[in-house]
């Protein structure tokens, strides 16, 4: 499901749900709280198709298309105004694409593993290649990325995981989101390792990355459609610099320089690519 819109008439979001009802098309209207109805398209390949009727239907929300519309469907309509909370499960899902969940369940079960008696045995099993025996243990340059050390740290890391990696695997694809992951997780690993060996771990470095990556393609490729509020770049920079300059919290503010810059690198590199083909 794709969350398009959420409107404070629910009367009028239905006009708009008979008339894609319509054309074959399956939108559900759900409330969000405070008046707000949140519709939500339920078959991700009619998305382009859905966004242009919708613009156009704000446009002109009482064109004669829209109550005929409506007239229409009446008779086969179970309920003119029933709606359904989404599940929280429903909800993460409408948002992210299979790698974007693959790793999140990765790290939450890594992580539970921690908890119950095995955080030595996963930490020696997945941490960075800390020898030169481990080298070629390729699997060691991400896996130190699905470590996780506290409720905070995993919470943090997966939310923005979530946000942003569920944004580029929708509109990019599961293989760009892979691609990243598996580049920044090694070099923010690299760079980490580098300055403080291997006691380290956190999808923060990729995290990073991924703010770089959209940073520049919301800067130098605006038309995908993939970009961050100035707000939340701000804020991301301002807890990268208080991670250098605070004495009393661990952080791997090696790993998040590394992985910010390899975003940026790459956002540069496929934005000018994308914008040649263009």
């Amino acid at each position: 499901m794709v969350r398009l819109i959420a409107l404070n008439n629910p009367r009028m979001a239905q006009a708009f749900i008979d008339y894609m009802a319509s054309r074959k098309i399956d939108v559900q209207m759900m409330p969000e709280g405070e008046g707000q109805f949140a519709l939500w398209l339920v078959g991700v390949e009619h998305q382009v198709e859905a966004e242009v009727e919708l613009k156009q239907f704000l446009a002109n929300p009482n064109a004669g298309k829209y109550q005929a519309a409506s007239w229409q469907v009446a008779e086969t309509r179970q309920n003119h105004f029933k709606y359904h909370s989404p599940s929280m499960l429903a909800m993460i899902k409408a948002k992210a694409g299979p790698v974007t969940l693959s790793v999140m369940m990765m790290c939450i079960v890594i992580f539970g593993l921690q908890q119950f008696g095995s955080g030595q045995g996963v930490f020696n099993a997945l941490h960075f290649p800390a020898f030169s025996t481990q080298q070629w243990q390729l699997w060691r340059w991400v896996s130190h990325a699905l470590l996780h050390f506290s409720i905070m740290h995993i919470a943090f890391n997966l939310l923005w995981w979530w946000q942003l990696g569920g944004d580029i695997e929708q509109r990019l694809g599961s293989a760009k989101l892979l691609q990243l992951l598996v580049i920044s997780a090694a070099l923010s690993g690299a760079g980490q390792y580098w300055i403080e060996g291997a006691n380290f771990g956190g999808l923060s470095g990729v995290v990073y990355a991924l703010v770089g990556y959209l940073w520049m393609l919301g800067y130098k490729a605006p038309q995908l459609g993939l970009n961050l509020p100035k707000p939340v770049i701000g804020f991301m920079l301002a807890w990268l610099v208080l991670g250098f300059v605070q004495p009393f919290m661990a952080i791997a503010n090696t790993a998040h320089l590394a992985g910010l810059i390899s975003g940026v690198l790459l956002g540069l590199l496929d934005a000018t690519r994308m914008v040649e083909q263009d």
